[in-house]
């Protein structure tokens, strides 16, 4: 093969996105056989776009149809791992829209089921591609930062107004969506959190649900995280503040970097920091260190992540990011959770069913909530708050 044949399931914001990448021929290893929403509407103007693009209705039958190698999935979060255990099981590969999903459990199994497959399965995690990211990274874990003692990252510039909130019932609902901005926004930077930095042993988290907005999921988080060696991480993350702020500092015995205005600004130190605070003779003295900057354009990250999915089907080559690493990112945000509902440390990992008893419980809450509310004007919400367990 010279191009994979991708349908996409899921015609939103982000599977059309996708989908106008590949007509654009940003991903020339790419071509799309196939797309699918329950949603008829989303696939109205397909035929003006590219007539030899098959649309449909039910997923399964576009994956039975035989003209797919490769499955797209953005779709809402807790139907990403049952589609793709539905495509590993017909051989096709996957990648997934981010988050993994929304519980540990349904995602370990999701990954459990492509390891038996044998297909290639990858997540969109895009931000991998941004060269500031990657050079810290590789600052980081080749050990130039030495001994790592803090990571402190204020992400607030997900802003989002009300009427973003208001434009799908599924959104900002544990039902819908299974979180707020910890599962809809900051996975990347949860992904990123720990590609660079590590993951924690276990968190201490304040989620607060509707504090900006009229909302039943959280809008304005912290974390605090604690780390085998001693090193911490603060993760502040909201869609309430404006303007926000997007700043990554991570400290280690060598030096400080920071992310920031798209550059990443590097100090490094000439002696470790441990080193010299036992032999300087001085009380107010720090040691020296050489300052370094590096700046790059940032790539469209969203075509290069098929393209490289794409390659690797075709050629072996390594993805962006392995569909199973998405665990982690969501091992974080569950324990977040589940120390935010129980007022208490979290280990990682968490204890799953404990986490999915607190999240049942929600769901549930929020049914009967917008049931009661939406009865009295005699509005069938049925559709709107599918039964999840």
């Amino acid at each position: 093969m010279e191009k994979i044949r991708l349908g996409i399931i899921g015609m939103g914001n982000m599977g059309s996105g996708h989908f106008r990448n590949v007509l654009a021929g940003k991903c020339p290893s790419v071509t799309v056989t196939a797309v699918c929403d329950i949603n008829p509407d989303k696939l109205v103007n397909v035929p003006q776009q590219d007539l030899s693009v098959k649309c449909f209705g039910d997923p399964i039958e576009m994956l039975d149809s035989g003209i797919v190698d490769a499955a797209l999935i953005a779709v809402p979060h807790y139907d990403h791992p049952p589609l793709a255990v539905e495509c590993f099981k017909r051989g096709i590969h996957v990648l997934t829209e981010k988050p993994a999903g929304v519980y540990a459990r349904q995602v370990r199994e999701m990954n459990e089921a492509a390891e038996r497959s044998g297909v290639k399965f990858g997540i969109m995690f895009n931000q991998r591609t941004n060269p500031m990211f990657l050079k810290a990274r590789e600052i980081v874990q080749s050990g130039q930062l030495g001994e790592l003692k803090r990571m402190v990252w204020i992400v607030t510039n997900w802003y989002r107004t009300q009427a973003y909130y208001d434009s799908g019932s599924w959104r900002a609902t544990w039902n819908g969506e299974g979180g707020g901005v910890l599962l809809n926004q900051a996975p990347h930077n949860l992904d990123l959190w720990q590609w660079i930095f590590g993951m924690p042993k276990r968190v201490r988290a304040f989620c607060t649900a509707g504090k900006y907005h009229n909302i039943d999921v959280e809008d304005d988080v912290t974390i605090y995280g604690e780390y085998e060696n001693g090193a911490t991480s603060v993760f502040i993350s909201t869609t309430g503040e404006a303007p926000g702020t997007n700043r990554l500092e991570i400290s280690g015995d060598r030096g400080k970097i920071v992310v920031e205005h798209g550059k990443l600004t590097w100090w490094k130190l000439a002696v470790p920091e441990r080193e010299f605070c036992f032999t300087a003779k001085e009380g107010f003295v720090s040691p020296a260190s050489e300052f370094f900057e590096f700046t790059a354009p940032e790539p469209e990250g969203h075509p290069q992540v098929l393209e490289a999915f794409a390659q690797s089907i075709l050629n072996g080559t390594e993805m962006v990011a392995e569909g199973v690493e998405g665990l982690n990112s969501l091992s974080i945000s569950n324990a977040a959770y589940l120390s935010s509902w129980t007022d208490d440390w979290a280990d990682i990992p968490t204890d799953e069913s404990l986490f999915e008893k607190y999240l049942k419980e929600l769901c549930k809450n929020e049914r009967l909530k917008h049931k009661a509310a939406h009865s009295e004007n005699g509005e069938d919400i049925s559709e709107r708050w599918k039964v999840r367990w």
